[in-house]
Order: structure tokens, then C-alpha cells, then sequence
């Protein structure tokens, strides 16, 4: 090869390597919205071996990008040109930063001497997002020569290492899973381009230039780190002697290994797993899967509680969180500890809470007693091999008693369900009854993960669910939701209107996703819309109110015509009115490619006593 290429050459070798070796690591997608300045970006990435996907909106890229790296667990590539661009990724980082989702942001840009002069479509793009971003790098303009092609590999090798973070869980296949554990989180390597944009792509040695002499599957190799037999003697000193439950959030369980091991240990030391929707636990058939733990907190029905093993995020449950940072003992508690033999909450007057997590507390209440610094699967199989480990006559006694009181909450809401009720929460619980085997639930946040949580039971059917909770908005949802669905054949999006509203746009993925991913063997995903026209969670807020401002400002009434939105965008389209015809009209959605959506019309008064009753 020659010493010297021409920019069109330098770039298509340079970005080539980097693509590679991003390939090597495991990167598999990327996400592409049109752009000048990023075109040296989109072209390799296109000639690349990656599955590529094409969406005009830099805002619902990013989302789309991270919903796809929730459901694979592996680093996703978003590409976009300069300026405004750039900004437009801001909310799907600040998402993925909070929800640990591994994201490679590649940003074209202006060459230094465009800079600071005025010239069209550019502004300071060095650290655009701040400390939200694992590592930040800025890029050389591309060059050719063994040492700048040596230094793209080494920078895609630190774009992946930092992305995915550690340690890494396993998926169903036992392939690394990085997303929503340890550190995982986005970055962001920011290249300047010089004019001619268009790269070389028939120049020699593309995407094999600079290559090592190892390919390995895995390129991370992570030492799974296990609690010593001291710290787990400090683990059982904490529990021991206390009415012990674990609260089981999103991030604990990954694959069906997890689950086992975790029910395992559950009934080794008789604790009540208290499961929050997003755990990947609630699907499982077993009596200490607490799944109506929402219902039981709400009616007041919770058994005493003296101390708490927190695993992943906080869960959905607001009644749950609340007792359960409650600083004030029960009287109950007081009496019946000398009687029962099993110690008291802390001395403050809440429960101890043990926090089990590789990074941090994420306890906003500030009332960790114990953080155990390890993945969640780690602490878990730890204590079940632990010969002391086991539980006594005492906690099991304690189990029983929240089994009980399970089974009734779940009566209780049977019985509303059978009895033909057509609020939100009946439509959600049968779209949850007939979504398939192995398929995918995403739940929008506000009322839509709520009545998920009121209504989902434990049946033996495994179906995955997913959720941004990690700053709990609205923003990019539906984008999201589709970017997952390529992770499954079968996906069921559950809507509020507004939130389908703020992303209206990404129905425009329709054509994408059937004519270049799969054709008539694309995704399907149905869209569950649940649409009281307006922001229906606030009538069961504390901001409720007769005033007028309550109406404009917070319920935000909107008259949006859905089935002529979707129709725009070539979306097949049904509304229905009652629970029978939501039946049929999800029956023939399903396996339909792309995107179908099913509209539920209620009125928003009334939102606060129809959720009440499933609660």
C-alpha cells in the first residue's frame, strides 16, 4: 500500500478499522440518521457487516438505538451529522446513562479550521454531553498509516470497554449480556471531517487493514468477584433474626439461569421476593413470587417488616416504597417480636435495608444499612452455598404469611377481572393473557407500567418486559419500544396517548423495519393505546383539582385523530370499545410485520377509582 492516501482513502481505511474492530467486539447494530457531514460514517457503516437501520429523527434514533441495546445487551452505534444533530441524542443518553443501556454515539463534525468561524452547521461539539457519557473522545481527521489505523482499532476497542462497563451478565445463550447491569452506559467519540465527505470504498484492504492476529469470542474477559466467607457471615448477621423479604427490581435477573438460582435461594432462607415487573421474575410460577405486592401495600395488608435485600432499581410500586421507607415502627411489630422470637427493624424505627449492587446504592431515601458491592446473581449464589445458610421455623412461618396474603390480592383482583370490567387495567391483563410465549412486553411509563404492575401474575408463561425507568419519562418511548422489538419475533407496546403523541414520528419506522428488516418476516409489534385523551395519571396525583389550571396545565386535553396518524404512516389500524373486541382485533395483530396499533378510548374522569379497583 501506498504511504499516503487521499481523504476519500484515509477515511473509508480509518473508519473501516474502526468498524471492525467494533464488529470483533461484539457490536452487531447501528443506527443511521441522514447527514452531510457524518456521510464517511454512514457509508462504511453501511458497507460494514452491521445490521443497519435508518431514522431521519436524531431524537427518536438515539431512542430506537437504545431500545435495541436493552433487549440484545449489546452496544449499539448511532451515527449523525453535526450541529443540532448532536443535541437531538441528548435525551436518549441521559436515559441510557441512568439505566446502565451501552451506547456508542459516533458524531460527524467540522475539521478544526472551520471552527469558531462562523461556518454553516457547526458549534462545539468536544464533551457535548458533559459527564452523562462514560467516555468522551475526540477523533483525529482519518488518516492511513499503520500507526493512525492501529489507533481506530484501539479506540473502538475503548468505545466498546467503556460502554459495556463491568461485570457483565449472561444471556440466554451464555453470550455476554452487558445492558442494564454494572456499569454499562453510553459514549460518545466525536470525528471531524474534511471535504471530499464520500469515502473510497474500492480502495484495498477495507475492513481487513490493521486487523490482530486474535479473534476472540469474547474480547472482555471479567473475574466473577464472590463474597468471602466473612462477608458472607456479615450477610447473615444482618438477616438473621429479622423478618427478612427481598425486593427484586429491574436488573436482577437475565436469563433462565438467574431465575433458578434465585428462587433457589428464596427458599433456602424462606424469603418472599416482592416482584417488581421490570425484574424479569414475574413471570414465574412459584408461591414466593410475591406479584400482587402493589395491592397488598395499598390495602395495608403488608406483614411487618424488619429487614429488606434490595435488588436493582427501586420498584414501580409507590405504596410499596412508601412503607417501606416508613421511619416509624408499628406497635403490631413491637408486640409481636417477643413473641415470635425474631428481632426488631433498626433504631431508628425502619426495616434494615440491604442494598446488593456492582456500582451504587440508588437509594434515594438514604436508608442503606449494608451495601454489598456485587452483581445481584453473584450475592445470591454466594449464600446458597453457604452450609449455614437456611432458615428457621420463625422466617418460614413469615413467608407463609405473605403467601396468604398474596393469594387473596390476586383473588381480589380475579374477581374484579372476571366480572367483565372494562377498565384499562382488564384490557392490559388480556393483552398479558394472550401475548405469546417468549415474546416481548414494553410498557410505556405513567399508567401504562402501573396497571402492568396491578395486573401481571405469575403463570409459568415467560414473557420478557421492559421499561425506561431510569428517568422515568415519556420521551422516545415508542421509538424505543420498536428498537427492542427487533430483538423478538412477537413484541406488544402498552401506550398512554400522550406518550404515543410525544413520539408520534417514530410510526414513520414502518417502512424501515418491512421493507429492509424482514420483509413479510419482519418484527411484529402491536401497539396497545390506551388513549383517555389527555394525561389521565394526574387524576390520581396529589395535583388534582376543580381549578382550572388542573385541566390545562396538567391533564393537557388533546383531540388527536389516531387512526388518521396512523394510516399516514401505512399502520394498519383498529378501535375498539370493549374487551371482546380487543381480543379480536389482538388476535389479528399478531405475527402481522411491523407495525399495527389497537386504540382504547376511555374518558379521563374516573381514571384514579377504575385503577383503584384492580388495586
Amino acid at each position: 500500500m501506498p504511504d499516503r492516501f487521499e481523504t476519500p482513502q484515509a477515511s473509508a481505511l480509518f473508519l473501516s478499522a474502526f468498524f471492525d474492530e467494533l464488529i470483533a467486539c461484539g457490536v452487531r447494530d447501528v443506527v443511521v440518521s441522514p447527514g452531510s457531514r457524518s456521510t464517511p460514517l454512514s457509508m462504511v457503516a453501511h458497507a460494514s457487516s452491521m445490521s443497519l437501520y435508518v431514522d431521519v429523527d436524531e431524537r427518536g434514533a438515539g431512542f430506537f438505538a437504545l431500545g435495541l441495546a436493552k433487549a440484545t445487551g449489546r452496544p449499539v452505534c448511532l451515527i449523525c451529522t453535526s450541529g443540532t444533530a448532536v443535541a437531538n441524542y441528548y435525551p436518549a443518553v441521559l436515559e441510557a446513562e441512568t439505566s446502565r443501556v451501552p451506547l456508542i454515539v459516533l458524531t460527524g463534525d467540522r475539521p478544526p479550521r472551520l471552527q469558531n468561524l462562523g461556518a454553516p452547521q457547526t458549534c462545539d461539539q468536544l464533551k457535548a454531553y458533559g459527564d452523562h457519557v462514560r467516555h468522551f473522545q475526540q477523533m483525529p481527521i482519518p488518516g492511513a498509516n499503520p500507526q493512525e489505523i492501529a489507533f481506530a482499532r484501539q479506540m473502538a476497542k475503548t468505545a466498546f470497554i467503556a460502554s459495556v462497563g463491568t461485570p457483565a451478565a449472561a444471556g440466554e445463550d451464555g453470550s455476554p449480556f452487558y445492558g442494564c447491569i454494572g456499569s454499562a452506559g453510553p459514549v460518545h467519540f466525536n470525528f471531524p471531517f474534511d471535504e471530499p465527505l464520500k469515502p473510497d470504498l474500492s480502495v484495498r484492504g477495507l475492513f481487513e487493514i490493521g486487523r490482530g492476529p486474535l479473534a476472540p469470542d469474547e474480547p472482555i474477559i471479567v473475574a466473577s468477584p464472590e463474597l468471602s466467607e466473612r462477608q458472607a457471615h456479615a450477610v447473615r448477621a444482618a438477616m438473621g433474626g429479622r423478618r427478612t423479604i427481598a425486593l427484586v427490581g429491574e436488573g436482577t435477573c437475565f436469563n433462565a439461569g438467574d431465575v433458578e438460582d434465585l428462587i433457589a435461594w428464596a427458599h433456602r432462607f424462606s424469603i418472599p421476593l416482592l416482584a417488581d415487573p421490570l425484574s424479569g421474575l414475574r413471570w414465574v410460577d412459584d408461591e414466593l413470587v410475591i406479584d400482587a405486592y402493589d395491592s397488598v401495600f395499598a390495602n395495608g395488608e403488608q406483614p411487618s417488616i424488619d429487614c429488606v435485600i434490595r435488588f436493582g432499581r427501586y420498584p414501580v410500586s409507590k405504596a410499596c416504597f412508601a412503607s417501606i421507607c416508613a421511619r416509624s415502627a408499628s406497635a403490631e411489630a413491637d408486640r409481636g417480636n417477643a413473641a415470635d422470637g425474631l428481632r426488631s427493624e433498626g433504631a431508628d424505627g425502619r426495616p434494615v435495608q440491604i442494598v446488593v449492587d456492582a456500582v451504587e446504592t440508588r437509594d434515594f431515601n438514604v436508608a442503606t444499612d449494608l451495601f454489598v458491592r456485587c452483581a445481584p446473581m453473584a450475592f445470591v449464589r454466594a449464600l446458597c452455598g453457604d452450609d449455614e445458610g437456611c432458615s428457621g421455623e420463625a422466617q418460614a412461618a413469615y413467608a407463609e404469611e405473605w403467601i396468604a396474603r398474596n393469594r387473596a390480592a390476586c383473588a381480589r383482583i380475579g374477581r374484579i377481572a372476571d366480572a367483565g370490567d372494562d377498565a384499562e387495567a382488564a384490557y392490559v391483563a388480556k393483552a398479558l393473557e394472550l401475548a405469546p410465549e417468549g415474546s416481548l412486553v414494553f410498557a410505556a411509563n405513567s399508567m401504562s407500567v402501573r396497571l402492568i404492575d396491578a395486573v401481571y401474575r405469575s403463570s409459568g408463561k415467560r414473557l420478557s418486559l421492559l421499561c425506561n425507568r431510569g428517568l422515568n419519562g415519556i420521551d422516545g418511548t415508542v421509538s424505543s419500544a420498536l428498537g427492542a422489538a427487533q430483538a423478538y419475533r412477537q413484541t406488544t407496546f402498552v401506550t398512554g396517548d400522550l406518550t404515543a403523541l410525544h413520539d408520534l414520528n417514530a410510526l414513520s419506522m414502518q417502512r424501515e423495519l418491512t421493507v429492509h428488516h424482514g420483509g413479510d418476516a419482519a418484527s411484529s409489534i402491536v401497539i396497545v393505546l390506551l388513549d383517555n385523551s389527555g394525561g389521565g395519571i394526574f387524576e390520581t396525583l396529589p395535583q388534582k383539582s376543580e381549578d382550572a389550571y388542573f385541566e390545562r396545565v396538567f391533564l393537557t386535553p388533546q383531540r388527536v385523530d389516531f387512526e388518521q396518524a396512523a394510516r399516514a404512516f401505512g399502520v394498519p389500524f383498529e378501535r375498539v370499545e370493549t374487551v371482546r373486541g380487543f381480543e379480536e382485533a389482538y388476535r389479528a395483530a399478531l405475527g402481522v410485520p411491523g407495525i399495527s396499533m389497537i386504540e382504547i378510548p376511555f374518558a379521563i374522569e374516573g381514571t384514579a377509582e377504575r385503577f383503584g379497583r384492580y388495586r
